[in-house]
């Protein structure tokens, strides 16, 4: 088994509030990232997702725990920067507005590897741009970002990462701003790149349909904490804690009957508002929502079960023997692999340099 490249440890973060509280937004993170494996990141707003990017990406300090790359802590920070880049979601927001597509790569290629000359440095220019399919490639060079569609503005974010030639990349929400339209062609690039360059990648969104079309693991956070995870068709075939459950049950799936979906949102609706992390919930947090909660939810947080194959879950069902009742509650059959449902009728790959204008 291949050594991870980047890995969080028991890693937690809290960010201090007025009158002496603080936000517990990460606790007990553990994550592995393997070359050219892709990791999805799954979970609702505020669920500690971008948090834990952060930090991989050493924007934050954790409050404690360890983030190991190469096996080693204390990379200076060019050199993790070198090796770990964070692609945001918003990609007019990652770019200088006031500067040319050039100025962006160029200035990450001289920061990182200082080309030749001219000539060397305007040859891999042209060559990022057409590793994201933005071709030809002089037609986009000398643009501005304001001239770029979101999806084009995604990939020159894309091909700025890549020019520091790192070995790990943190996709946070990278498809939520795009067209539908153009969201396959997108994953399609991203797994290619994983492909082609062995990257470890880490896919955060709240999407459980495109997590499934891309990774090759699934890793399930709710209100700061993970509680699920494993290969991909084992976590959406047979979800093993409550909330990973609601998830695949509220993505939309075109063979549900309209009373059937009316029904199954109602009563995700019964299940109220994820808890404050300033005041999270003792034990389980997701036991005020959960329609299994015992006594033992209330009191401390589920220990970890491996459940074989690399499946693992944090609830008190498998604890106390009655994770068959989760099992007979599932109604809804897994999707069958393909491309993300929510937008199957729109989802095409399209030719990046021929995508519709801003």
């Amino acid at each position: 088994m291949r050594e991870p490249v980047l890995e969080a440890r028991d890693v937690v973060k809290h960010f201090p509030v007025g009158g002496g509280g603080v936000v517990r937004a990460v606790e007990d993170a553990t994550l592995a990232l393997l070359p050219g494996r892709i990791v999805a990141l799954v979970g609702e707003s505020g669920s500690g997702k971008t948090t834990l990017a952060r930090v991989l990406a050493r924007f934050y300090p954790p409050t404690s725990g360890e983030v190991l790359l190469h096996g080693r802590s204390g990379a200076g920070r060019r050199d993790y920067h070198g090796d770990v880049q964070l692609i945001f979601q918003d990609p007019f927001g990652s770019l200088n507005p006031l500067h040319r597509v050039r100025y962006n790569l160029e200035r990450a290629l001289r920061l990182h590897h200082d080309p030749r000359d001219r000539r060397e440095l305007d040859r891999q220019v042209l060559e990022l741009l057409e590793r994201v399919s933005l071709t030809p490639a002089a037609d986009f060079v000398d643009k501005f970002p304001h001239e770029l569609s979101g999806g084009q503005r995604q990939r020159v974010v894309i091909a700025r990462a890549l020019a520091v030639r790192p070995k790990v990349l943190l996709g946070d929400e990278p498809i939520s701003m795009l067209d539908v339209s153009i969201r396959l062609d997108m994953l399609n690039l991203l797994a290619r790149l994983r492909d082609e360059d062995g990257l470890a990648l880490l896919y955060i969104t709240h999407d459980i349909a495109s997590a499934r079309y891309l990774s090759d693991e699934i890793v399930v956070m709710y209100a700061g904490r993970m509680i699920e995870g494993g290969p991909k068709e084992e976590v959406i075939a047979r979800p093993r804690h409550p909330y990973t459950k609601l998830l695949i049950e509220s993505s939309p799936d075109p063979g549900r009957g309209e009373d059937e979906r009316a029904a199954l949102f109602a009563g995700a609706d019964e299940l109220g508002e994820p808890p404050s992390l300033v005041d999270p919930p003792a034990g389980c947090r997701f036991h005020p929502r959960c329609p299994f909660a015992m006594p033992e939810c209330e009191q401390s947080p589920p220990p970890r079960t491996d459940l074989g194959g690399g499946h693992w879950a944090h609830c008190w069902l498998h604890q106390k023997g009655r994770a068959d009742e989760l099992a007979s509650t599932t109604t809804h059959a897994a999707a069958p692999a393909g491309p993300p449902a929510p937008a199957a009728p729109a989802l095409r790959a399209v030719d990046a340099g021929k995508e519709e204008g801003p």
